[in-house]
């Protein structure tokens, strides 16, 4: 074993250091976000002035909405509010027929459960009822997959 003089161990200490340094200082500042964290209550949950992740989602759809019919109305040299309120309509059309085609759905995955044996007709008919009163989630997706409103 090679005895190292006392000069060359604190030099290399030294630069042991000041490479840990030059490691440390790009992470730290490299995971300091420039934007704010939405601020939370001691509750857990967003403050009221904070708008939530549905709020900011319709806001979004309404504005890409109002480029549309923007968009549309010159195009066919027609009234922004006529466009506005035949897309509102249409876009009102779509979702009852969506709504009752998941009913649908539901309300087969169901009965098929009633006939296996899993379920009773009790329990499939109050499930029934809270997905007709909105109780149950779904709907409008906010992405994809199972747990955003996919199979």
């Amino acid at each position: 074993m090679q005895i190292v003089p006392r000069k060359a161990a604190l030099v290399g200490l030294g630069a042991a250091g000041v490479l840990a340094l030059a490691v440390a200082v790009p992470t730290v500042a490299l995971a300091e976000d420039p934007t704010p964290a939405p601020s939370v209550s001691s509750s857990g949950a967003p403050s009221s002035d904070t708008p939530s992740r549905t709020e900011q989602h319709e806001e979004r759809r309404t504005e890409r909405n109002r480029q549309l019919a923007e968009g549309l109305a010159a195009e066919l040299g027609v009234d922004v509010d006529k466009v506005t309120a035949a897309l509102e309509k249409v876009q009102g059309d779509l979702e009852t027929d969506a709504r009752q085609e998941r009913q649908g759905r539901l309300k087969e995955r169901l009965d098929a459960a009633v006939e296996e044996g899993k379920l009773t007709r009790e329990q499939a008919d109050a499930i029934i009822a809270a997905g007709e009163a909105g109780v149950l989630g779904g709907g409008k997706g906010g992405g994809f997959g199972p747990r955003h409103g996919g199979r």
